[in-house]
């Protein structure tokens, strides 16, 4: 692997250990082929799995070592290298175990990131989702990936997130026609061609904007009927309470708050591209966080002419600090979500909102008695008020709910 650089010189060791890695890496596949339901043969294979990665840290450690020409305590601490730690909970399949392992330098140095090799990571209820996640990597290298989107967002919703990457080709849709065109796109039914629907009870758009029961995903069963149910929205109050109190806010209400200033951010909902959708009317660019529970939301999203990012609750904001002017939640943070997470969550958009930022809790609806508990996770920010409303919910047959609506305005920090 090195004997290209001339600063290395060959080493008898290395070469001795490779041998060895190669031939424990085909004893751990053959114990795969010849013993797959075997305790015995598990606990075999995680013991050499154990084995491997102690090796592997050995190796690279060498490696480095032979590369900088300094002794292997003054490597440590200069480069920061560390051993790489191998869960007891092992994976068998060969794809997950290639993934997971630190990937060196093939310079044997540090690279422009200031790393000496690449540590690809995955989500650490993984380990607890062994038989899945097994599933999900067990494809041939190079092929067609199965129909197994549905596997995959399970795994990232039970905390298995983020995934591996796979060395295999996503499947398009079979017949896939070019997108309608912007203006069209926004509020027109895309071709259903355009989707795979094997995994979802309505087969087509049309199916998921009639007004029937049991389609989609029950926060969202009207949100694909693009003009009586979507079109009104943030346009005009949707909602109406006793006395025509309501919890809805009108976009250019909160534009006016900031004028100018509002120029991109983030909805984390559960819809279908609408609250981007009116933004866009505005010049405001959002990009839509959303999964597809019981319905294509992303691709749906996508084919409108919007930008959908697909992503959890459990992952951490991929954006950097101090860097959007927006960020609207709406029918997702609710009386559902525990206080602690609730917290990591707001500390979290708080990371990515700019000094001056606008968060924007729109109709978050929880039971009256939880309803203080909750004011004060989103009290605790200590951001400035502009909009503050809690409206009684009364579109079942129970009192017991309220809506609450907010937009705050991050400050700037230090206090």
């Amino acid at each position: 692997m090195y004997d290209s650089n001339p600063h290395v010189t060959y080493n008898p060791e290395i070469k001795i250990l490779e041998t060895v890695i190669k031939k424990i890496e085909q004893e751990i596949i053959d114990i795969k082929v010849s013993y797959k339901n075997s305790s015995h043969a598990l606990r075999y294979g995680s013991f050499l799995a154990d084995i491997l990665g102690l090796i592997e840290s050995a190796k690279f450690v060498e490696n480095f070592h032979d590369v900088v020409g300094l002794p292997e305590r003054d490597v440590n601490q200069l480069y920061s290298v560390q051993p790489v730690h191998v869960s007891q909970d092992f994976f068998l399949t060969e794809e997950i175990r290639k993934y997971v392992r630190m990937k060196p330098n093939r310079l044997g140095k540090q690279n422009f990131m200031g790393a000496n090799g690449t540590f690809t990571s995955i989500g650490h209820a993984c380990f607890s989702m062994k038989q899945e996640l097994e599933e999900y990597m067990n494809y041939d290298v190079g092929d067609i990936c199965n129909d197994d989107w549905k596997l995959a967002q399970r795994l990232m919703v039970h905390g298995c997130d983020p995934l591996p990457r796979r060395r295999c080709f996503s499947r398009a849709p079979r017949f896939y026609t070019e997108p309608y065109p912007i203006p069209e796109s926004i509020w027109r039914l895309p071709d259903d061609k355009n989707v795979r629907w094997s995994h979802y009870r309505c087969k087509g758009f049309a199916c998921l904007a009639a007004s029937k029961a049991g389609k989609g995903f029950f926060k969202c069963a009207d949100c694909f009927n693009l003009t009586h149910h979507e079109m009104p929205r943030w346009v005009g109050p949707v909602y109406l309470g006793p006395t025509n109190s309501t919890p809805d806010l009108m976009i250019t209400e909160i534009l006016d708050l900031k004028p100018g200033k509002i120029r991109i951010g983030l909805d984390f909902s559960v819809g279908t591209g609408t609250f981007a959708a009116r933004m866009r009317d505005h010049n405001v660019t959002i990009v839509s966080a959303t999964i597809n529970l019981g319905a294509p939301f992303s691709e749906m999203i996508a084919l409108r002419g919007l930008v959908p990012i697909y992503m959890t609750i459990n992952q951490r904001l991929p954006f950097f600090d101090n860097t959007l002017d927006l960020i609207h939640t709406t029918r997702f943070l609710d009386g559902w979500i525990d206080f602690v997470l609730l917290d990591f969550v707001l500390y979290d958009w708080d990371r990515v909102l700019r000094p001056g930022g606008l968060l924007w809790i729109d109709s978050f609806f929880c039971l009256k008695e939880d309803l203080e508990d909750y004011l004060e996770g989103f009290k605790m920010l200590r951001y400035k008020r502009h909009k503050w409303v809690v409206v009684p919910k009364v579109d079942k047959d129970d009192d017991r709910e309220v809506f609450f609506s907010a937009v705050l305005e991050k400050p700037p920090r230090p206090f």
